[in-house]
């Protein structure tokens, strides 16, 4: 590798390490910690949530499977991504950020009680475990090809950096690094992937040379297994995710409920503009990389093989960014859902100092466990989907129906949550070749239901920071006089 390019890369990660050891001499206290004190403005706020999304899993891991499977292996990502944050700004994060909330288990304690807040927290954890682990892998990937080393040290490379800012500024570094980064990828996926296509020939001499099936949207004379998982792909992200910390964290870090909703409305555009960029490109790559032996090396392989020395920095400067702003809010997520809300449980007296410590304490034991799942399972795309099932399983059906159904309980939420993941772990064994995370959702929804009408206790009411009930106008943003 060139060391003008090696040393221009350096540069750029120290840089982003500078920005994360300055966030955190503005972290004051949990709440900077955790929600960067509730006052990011529309600019900052669409950047975090944008960049976050922007992740392995679409750079890296969605044009690798749109090289093997075109648009169908891509279902889940960015498509079903891009549907969850237009769902979110509908139905979900005004209301979340009108609560005052700092996590997303603490919705289910304001709603369901306590009880519910601990395992939603439970619930969370592994999500974003495995997460950290699909973009620690994207990572190494990068750095086998960029500097021609042992993937397994790339992993080891991607998770001391994002570890170290991370920890030392919390929601700051990562909103932002993750404005930095957001800026970095969009340039350099705008203004090379063009280079990219017509150094190759241009788009319609390779479109010529990729079959009609590569761009179907659903499947073509499948069965009904086919369609199943074809339904899987989209909901598992589409829906599993509402109830993601990583989603809920930056519309409660918003200054206001507007923002919040409007954040993931511009996050949904640029996915579905930008976000398309590295999937056209790994269709592109099965054109002029035919024979490639590794199918998650195919964004790095084209830069590298198309791009002159400048553009190239630019680029991989891009991927780089697009892996560190996933990872660092993959990691905060169930850092601060052990802090603010398992710690605050069992010690409810516990001090903002406590809470804040506890919080730096944690991120870097969960990327080790992280650390420890990236080298046991080395596919991208599969680790960074599959994270989601758990919480479109468990979580889901009762987010959903603490905001929209007033009846809803403590019991039918337990009753759902349990019933979700039993139905979920059951359905893995009797049936894994189907998607069984979609199939546990109907069984949550209707325990929810049963529960919360044969429960005797009281539905809490759902309530804003001051105590007054959020009316149904409320909750879906308007405002009667």
């Amino acid at each position: 590798m060139d060391s003008g390019l090696l040393i221009g890369l350096l540069i750029y990660v120290g840089a982003t390490l500078a920005v994360g050891v300055y966030a955190g001499s503005r972290v004051k206290g949990s709440a900077d910690f955790l929600v960067a004190g509730r006052r990011l403005g529309l600019v900052l706020s669409t950047g975090t949530l944008a960049a976050t999304w922007f992740g392995g899993g679409i750079v890296v891991g969605a044009s690798s499977e749109a090289y093997k499977n075109g648009f169908l292996g891509v279902i889940a990502d960015p498509f079903g991504a891009a549907l969850c944050l237009i769902v979110a700004g509908l139905f979900y994060v005004r209301t979340m950020r009108r609560m005052g909330l700092t996590t997303i288990a603490s919705f289910f304690e304001v709603r369901f009680g306590p009880n519910a807040r601990v395992i939603a927290a439970l619930c969370t954890i592994p999500t974003y475990i495995g997460w950290v682990a699909s973009l620690m892998v994207a990572f190494g990937r990068v750095v086998q090809v960029v500097a021609g080393v042992d993937p397994d040290v790339g992993i080891w490379i991607g998770a001391a950096i994002v570890l170290f800012y991370t920890t030392a500024g919390g929601m700051w570094a990562v909103t932002l690094t993750d404005f930095i980064q957001v800026g970095v990828l969009v340039a350099g996926l705008v203004f090379l992937a063009p280079m990219i296509l017509a150094d190759a020939g241009g788009w319609d001499a390779i479109r010529s040379q990729v079959p009609d099936s590569t761009f179907h949207l659903y499947p073509h004379g499948g069965d009904g297994a086919a369609w199943f998982s074809y339904f899987r792909d989209w909901l598992v992200i589409g829906l599993g995710n509402l109830a993601g910390q990583d989603l809920i964290q930056r519309s409660l870090s918003s200054r206001n409920e507007q923002i919040a909703q409007n954040s993931a409305y511009l996050s949904a555009l640029l996915y579905l503009t930008v976000g398309l960029i590295p999937v056209f490109l790994g269709i592109a790559g099965r054109v002029v990389l035919p024979d490639l032996e590794n199918p998650d090396l195919v964004m790095m392989t084209l830069g590298m093989t198309y791009l002159p020395p400048v553009a190239l920095s630019i680029f991989l400067g891009a991927l780089i960014s697009a892996l560190l702003s996933s990872a660092d809010s993959a990691l905060l997520a169930p850092a601060s859902v052990i802090s603010w809300d398992l710690l605050k449980r069992f010690k409810p007296d516990v001090d903002e100092r406590t809470i804040l410590r506890v919080s730096r304490i944690t991120v870097p034991l969960l990327g080790l466990f992280s650390l420890y799942l990236a080298f046991s399972a080395n596919t991208i795309y599969s680790l960074m989907v599959d994270s989601w099932s758990i919480l479109l399983a468990t979580l889901f059906v009762p987010l959903t129906a603490g905001i929209w159904w007033q009846r809803a309980n403590a019991t039918g939420c337990l009753a759902s949550m349990m019933a979700g993941f039993v139905s979920w772990i059951l359905f893995l064994e009797v049936s894994p070749n189907q998607p069984a995370d979609l199939m546990a959702v109907p069984v949550a929804a209707i325990a929810l239901v049963i529960g919360s009408l044969v429960g005797a206790d009281t539905p809490r009411p759902l309530a804003d920071e001051s105590g007054e009930q959020i009316s149904l106008a409320g909750r879906i943003g308007l405002k009667l006089h």
